[in-house]
């Protein structure tokens, strides 16, 4: 072999050790210390505002029907 074959075999190995070890690093970097995390990304998240009234039930609903048709009627 030519030293030009040899060094960009040797340049070849260099290339896959940083792709395989940088995540490796950043994996290990973020999760076992979830502040890292948090300041890495800021304050990103949605926070959303408290839960409304939940609407009536179709039970409910049904019997406001029937009361006012009562109420109707009995105007008429």
């Amino acid at each position: 072999m030519s030293s030009i074959g040899t060094s960009k075999g040797i340049l070849e190995i260099a290339k896959f050790g940083i792709y395989v070890t940088i995540p490796i690093v950043l994996m290990y970097t973020f999760a076992n210390n979830s502040k890292n995390l948090q300041r890495f990304m800021g304050k990103s998240y949605i926070v959303y505002p408290p839960e409304g009234p939940r609407p009536p039930s179709p039970e409910e609903v049904r019997e406001m029907a029937r009361e006012l048709a009562r109420k109707n009627n009995i105007h008429r």
